[in-house]
């Protein structure tokens, strides 16, 4: 690591920290050439994830985007934001554990219905009418019967 006050190419790590969740390591440095210290901060760079959306465009998965989804499903019914967040986050963490950095929306989507049917049966089936593209009464049936 170069020193960022004289470009030294020779620094000496003085302190290693590892943060409370374990994905970032702290060093504390110094330039024997300047003697002046410095911090750098090492974190691991993630693939981003890309959903395939239905008609084959791609875009970036957005966490936001996805609460948002489940929020509106959510709205006068006993979820709590806890909860949503909790179905975010297992969400998020399936992705990034899969197979591959690419996800279809149908995949992303029957995650998150699984896990609101276990949570809310009502805002399953709000979220499955919009997800599934629910055209008409028929459709809400069958859904329901399956229930």
């Amino acid at each position: 690591m170069y020193c960022i006050f004289c470009k030294n190419n020779d620094t000496e790590v003085i302190e290693t920290r590892v943060s409370e969740d374990g994905t970032v390591i702290r060093r504390r440095r110094r330039c024997p050439k300047c003697d002046k210290r410095f911090t750098t901060y090492e974190r691991l760079e993630e693939l981003p994830i890309l959903v395939i959306k239905r008609e084959g465009k791609r875009e970036r998965f957005d966490r936001e985007k996805l609460r948002n989804g489940i929020l509106k499903s959510c709205e006068k019914t006993t979820v709590t934001a806890g909860d949503i967040e909790k179905i975010v986050s297992e969400v998020e963490e399936e992705l990034k554990t899969g197979e591959s950095t690419e996800v279809e929306s149908k995949v992303i989507g029957n995650l998150v219905a699984k896990k609101l049917k276990k949570v809310d049966k009502i805002a399953y089936i709000r979220f499955a009418s919009v997800f599934r593209r629910f055209v008409d009464l028929e459709d809400f049936e069958k859904e329901l019967k399956k229930l």
